[in-house]
């Protein structure tokens, strides 16, 4: 009976040793059951499953509406924003305001975003996905790319159809991201707060994270219903997630926001922004 005893000692002991600080030391691990994968790179990435979702929020902003369903393929997708340790190991410098390695690289441009993608795909030995002349994305190659706005939300949803990927109670976004009200006006380290069903951190705040479309704002009027990749033209990328510096409405899974490609100055927020990649997967 002793020895049963302090099993259960030891396995509790065990449990809360392995319960992690909510800023600092390593990220937590919990993913509900979801598959995930580990790059050459030694970056995590879930297994986001094919699927279809109801896309946008008949009581958000304008450019939410109307709710429409949308079809995505299986891909692949960053566990946590890409930190700046990584960032920094591929492009050689850090731009960050908010240095720590373990934090999400901030004052990032679109345009840097897909550099890293195409160097963090040559790294591998895959094929890169942007032309870097033009900013096209080549969808067919199996290097990393910036998700698009459907992914994007289909991944944050994670099979749920509130505000959030935990339901519509904004009170409970302390426990699931860094946003105006807990952030203590700076980014966080990653993965420090609860990931959604699919294994994905930080999907509600830290930094906002560039997708792949170009914005526009009646875009959904078109209702793309397989795969849709946003307009052909336009002079902003699409941003999704929220923000340490938001307030919780725009940290919800259908709030849109947009940006210059090329903004890279501090003078003009781009603190905020960050991002993840994803990859054509099973």
């Amino acid at each position: 009976m002793m020895r049963i005893a302090f099993g259960f000692f030891l396995m509790g002991a065990l449990l809360l040793a392995g319960c992690k600080k909510e800023d600092g030391g390593a990220p937590k691990t919990e993913t509900a059951g979801a598959k995930t994968v580990t790059t050459a790179s030694g970056v995590e990435m879930a297994q986001v499953p094919a699927g279809s979702f109801m896309m946008g929020s008949e009581n958000g902003e304008e450019d939410e509406k109307p709710v429409h369903q949308v079809t995505v393929s299986g891909f692949l997708m960053d566990r946590y924003e890409v930190t700046q340790k990584s960032y920094e190991g591929l492009m050689g410098k850090n731009p960050s305001k908010f240095v720590d390695p373990q934090k999400p690289v901030e004052r990032t441009s679109w345009v840097s975003a897909i550099t890293y993608c195409n160097m963090r795909s040559s790294k591998e030995g895959l094929k890169p996905c942007y032309d870097m002349k033009t900013g096209e994305c080549d969808f067919s190659a199996n290097g990393y790319r910036l998700p698009t706005e459907a992914e994007w939300e289909y991944a944050c949803r994670a099979g749920t159809t509130g505000a959030y990927s935990f339901g519509d109670n904004a009170a409970e976004l302390s426990g699931r991201g860094w946003f105006k009200t807990n952030s203590n006006q700076m980014t966080h380290a990653v993965g420090q707060k609860q990931a959604n069903a699919w294994g994905l951190f930080d999907m509600h705040g830290n930094v906002a994270e560039w997708c792949n479309d170009r914005y526009g704002e009646k875009e959904y009027a078109a209702k793309a219903e397989n795969n849709p990749r946003g307009p052909a033209k336009g002079d902003q990328r699409v941003l999704r997630g929220g923000c340490w510096k938001d307030a919780a409405d725009a940290c919800r899974s259908s709030a849109r926001s947009s940006e210059s490609p090329g903004l890279a100055d501090a003078c003009f927020g781009s603190e905020r922004y960050g991002f993840r990649c994803v990859r054509n997967g099973p």
